[in-house]
């Protein structure tokens, strides 16, 4: 594994790359304030395993990239005055940054519900840059797909004062959001959480990262324009982003595939992982560099 930082603007990207060298290029992208150790190694492994070279990073606000404290945190007024401090547009410049500091021309680009959102617009703003696009658990608007009302208390509790307490936090969590129908990994999710608050605690950035997701522009307009192999994974049980984003992302971009998996929620589980990645694999072996 190595790692690297890219640049847009003042932002830096802190990233690792690992798979077979001379691998098909894939960036994955995490969602709302959780780090790239939110990966979990089970899942980049088989990608590895199926031949892709898989980067992961930091969005800004979250981990070892940039946080823009300078910002201040968005508050209600902030929100309804639709002056976010960045918005989607600069997380998907960030993306792109990291293809172009890795040399990528162009790669497989997969995202998890914020990340989804984030590769939607990636892929939209510049289609010559995406081979294939994956969504999972993500939606094209915010307005569709909305959190059931159950996991907001859960969401809306105060930010965590040390690694153990963030572990089981996020737990808690999970336990929320995460998938009724097979084990949560307790364990992994309360290690990669520990390690998150020992590398940066941002809740700031996490609010900010929110505030580019409440008010992003819709962006089916753009999505179907877009004509290349499209992957949307969602769970019939997903209460954070609902399966009514997953279907309307497939809609809006012709030829899509949808998978939805019952029983699965707004989480990767173990079990899942091997279909998940095969997939992936199967999407990327209907690209071409003639298209």
């Amino acid at each position: 594994m190595t790692s690297g930082i890219a640049r847009h603007g003042p932002v830096e990207i802190a990233y690792e790359v690992e798979g077979p060298d001379g691998g098909s290029p894939l960036l994955l992208i995490m969602g709302l304030g959780l780090q790239r150790l939110f990966w979990p190694e089970t899942f980049r492994r088989l990608l590895a395993d199926g031949g892709f070279r898989v980067v992961t990073f930091d969005n800004r606000d979250v981990g070892q990239s940039t946080h823009l404290t300078g910002l201040g945190v968005p508050s209600p007024l902030t929100l309804l005055s639709r002056h976010p401090g960045y918005g989607l547009p600069d997380m998907a410049a960030d993306a792109l940054a990291v293809l172009d500091d890795l040399g990528w021309s162009s790669a497989h680009v997969a995202g998890v519900s914020l990340g989804g959102m984030i590769a939607q617009l990636l892929t939209g703003s510049h289609p010559g840059r995406v081979r294939t696009l994956t969504s999972l658990s993500s939606t094209p608007s915010p307005r569709i797909g909305r959190p059931h009302p159950r996991v907001l208390a859960t969401l809306l509790a105060g930010p965590a004062r040390d690694r153990d307490q963030a572990g089981e936090q996020m737990v808690r969590i999970f336990r929320v959001i995460g998938s009724p129908g097979y084990p949560l990994d307790e364990d992994f999710i309360r290690d990669a959480a520990a390690r998150s608050f020992d590398r940066a605690h941002d809740p700031g950035g996490v609010r900010r990262q929110l505030a580019a997701i409440a008010l992003a522009a819709d962006r089916r307009p753009v999505l179907r324009r877009l004509r290349l192999p499209t992957l949307v994974i969602h769970g019939d049980a997903d209460p954070l982003v609902r399966l009514s984003g997953g279907r309307a992302t497939a809609r809006a971009i012709a030829g899509s595939k949808l998978v939805v998996f019952p029983r699965m929620g707004h989480d990767l589980p173990r079990a899942l992982q091997p279909a998940i990645a095969e997939e992936i694999c199967h999407l990327a072996e209907q690209w071409s560099p003639a298209r």
